[in-house]
């Protein structure tokens, strides 16, 4: 495991209280009463043990600039369910910061840079295991926070290497979330229900997405420094270290880099692309990685086990969009895509072309262009059918039908989403404020 390369991050969450609040404390003390009854030889009878809660699943959207998550349908009409505030500590952190000079600074810096303008309160999202958190990902903060979906409050946070918290991903079994510390040039995996760090591992130059595969692995792509407007392609050396870290999930050793520019400097076409990889989709058996680059209108097809890039698919251009890559909010062309669970679709935000569409992984045909205010990222549907898009321009999701790639309806939310994920809550949630 490596140290970070910033400013070092706890090995243990900060607290809110005296010592652990909520449900952690109910967590420990029924965890002490057990052990307890074990040791002396008691046999706990089934009618008093603490049945496993009855889970709904969901989608949780995170509106950035907000710093609230919409919870909708993850299947049928996507209706809302209801909302939460990921940033109930807001006035707290806001206080340490700006009595901070340097925190200060790159809180400043990420909203004029990454954030447009604003501040950035919510990145990524996952829900515990027995949906009694959501655990997220605040960039503007640089932490990992657990919000108590159940009253709205913070459990525990987690600050990463450096100033930023970016994408995250969960581990199969739901107990590992593993964070992208942006400035830190750090991947952070921690217990998703305690905060505490179980490891790191080092990457390239602002690490972005992680992906867990089954194998065991976990997958970082490092982006590079997308906030300068050193973006013409003679000008690309200028944009840091960028390359794929494969770590072991287990111990968090690194078992693999790839340096995808010479991958995409073999391939016929491939060399006149940025190598700063941005969203990635494995294939259901996980032979074949689909990845966006910096600045493209399209993707590339990777063979994973002959380590070659095997297709590029360009994708129609907006007349209404720039070629001026300055323009290009943090360098993406498109950023977002996500393929159905047998493997015969993949769904693609076209972000800045203001487009999202369905393409054949077959025949690499895109389907219907269906009109989008800067879609920021997709998702599966819950039953598998539809693709669910963030349109960060318009403040809504929208689903597209994986089988006719057209669209099947829009659900107003909050304020710039982006990462809508996958979730699962106690039946008969509501909001907390309700």
């Amino acid at each position: 495991m490596h140290a970070a390369s910033s400013a070092p991050a706890p090995s243990s969450p900060e607290r809110t209280g005296n010592s652990q609040t909520g449900t952690t404390r109910r967590r420990r003390l029924w965890s002490i009463a057990a052990a307890a009854l074990l040791t002396a030889g008691t046999v706990v009878p089934a009618s008093t043990a603490q049945a496993a809660p009855t889970l709904q699943e969901v989608m949780l959207v995170g509106n950035n600039w907000e710093g609230t998550a919409d919870v909708i349908r993850s299947t049928g009409d996507f209706t809302k369910v209801g909302r939460i505030n990921l940033v109930p500590d807001k006035s707290e952190r806001l206080w340490e910061i700006y009595t901070d000079p340097v925190r200060l600074a790159f809180f400043l810096g990420i909203r004029e840079t990454a954030g447009e303008g604003h501040d950035q309160f919510v990145d990524d999202m996952y829900t515990t295991p027995d949906g009694s958190a959501i655990v997220v990902s605040r960039p503007s903060f640089g932490d990992v926070a657990s919000i108590d979906t159940a009253t709205g409050k913070l459990e525990w946070r987690f600050r990463v290497a450096g100033y930023r918290a970016d994408h995250m991903a969960v581990s199969p079994d739901g107990t590992r979330v593993a964070v992208s510390a942006s400035t830190g040039n750090t991947v952070h995996v921690l217990d998703i229900r305690t905060g505490r760090q179980i490891g790191s591992f080092a990457t390239g130059d602002k690490p972005h997405e992680n992906v867990f595969t089954r194998d065991g692995k976990i997958w970082n792509m490092s982006i590079g420094e997308v906030n300068n407007d050193f973006d013409a392609p003679w000008q690309d050396f200028l944009k840091g270290d960028r390359k794929i870290t494969v770590a072991d999930a287990r111990t968090l050793e690194v078992v693999r880099t790839i340096d995808m520019r010479e991958r995409l400097n073999a391939f016929p076409g491939g060399k006149d692309h940025s190598d700063s990889i941005r969203p990635v989709a494995f294939t259901p058996d996980e032979s074949k990685m689909y990845f966006q680059v910096s600045f493209f209108s399209g993707f590339f097809e990777y063979d994973v086990a002959t380590d070659k890039i095997t297709r590029m698919k360009t994708l129609p251009k907006n007349p209404a969009t720039s070629d001026d890559r300055t323009t290009y909010v943090n360098d993406s062309r498109h950023h977002g895509m996500s393929m159905n669970p047998d493997g015969t679709r993949l769904c693609i935000a076209g972000t800045m072309d203001d487009y999202a569409t369905v393409v054949d992984r077959t025949t690499l045909r895109e389907g219907p262009l269906v009109p989008a205010a800067k879609p920021y990222w997709a998702t599966v549907s819950g039953d598998g059918r539809a693709c669910v898009i963030s349109e960060s321009g318009a403040d809504q999701v929208t689903a597209i039908s994986f089988a006719t790639g057209r669209k099947i309806t829009s659900v107003p939310v909050g304020d710039h989403p982006q990462r809508v994920r996958i979730a699962h809550l106690p039946a008969g949630w509501t909001s907390p404020t309700d």
